[in-house]
């Protein structure tokens, strides 16, 4: 049985399966960053456990191995898809990703159309992986 969790989404209360955003720490952005600095993923981390529903949970990664394309996270639930998202900035980039991990956790299957998603998930979207409730052995 898949847990439910509820949530308000222009006002309206929708039962919804979990849904959990994945943000890599490690991630050192666009510069270099020497080791007693607070890493550009740690940053973005903080930032949407501070803003982000409590619907939707925050989940520390230690690397996505995405290092090339700058901060990075990834939406998954279960019987959803996936959708891993680069060149994300800690600064600019926490509302797009609220807004677009809302959208995700209000579908059924994960799928955001895509006129309807935020502008970075448009653009910057580096994986899209199918449920594993999707396969058959």
């Amino acid at each position: 049985m898949v847990p439910l969790l509820f949530f308000q989404l222009n006002g309206t209360h929708m039962d919804t399966p979990f849904v959990e955003l994945l943000v890599c720490t490690s991630c050192r952005g666009e510069q270099a960053h020497d080791d007693a600095t607070e890493r550009p993923g740690t940053t973005l981390m903080q930032r949407l456990q501070a803003a982000m529903p409590e619907a939707i949970r925050i989940t520390p990664v230690a690397c996505f191995s995405n290092c090339s394309q700058g901060c990075t996270i990834a939406l998954r639930g279960s019987g959803r898809w996936t959708y891993v998202y680069g060149r994300l900035n800690a600064e600019s980039d926490i509302a797009p990703l609220i807004e677009g991990a809302v959208k995700y956790a209000a579908t059924p299957d994960g799928i955001v159309p895509w006129r309807e998603r935020p502008e970075h998930f448009r653009k910057n979207c580096i994986a899209r992986i199918p449920p594993i409730e999707g396969f058959s052995s």
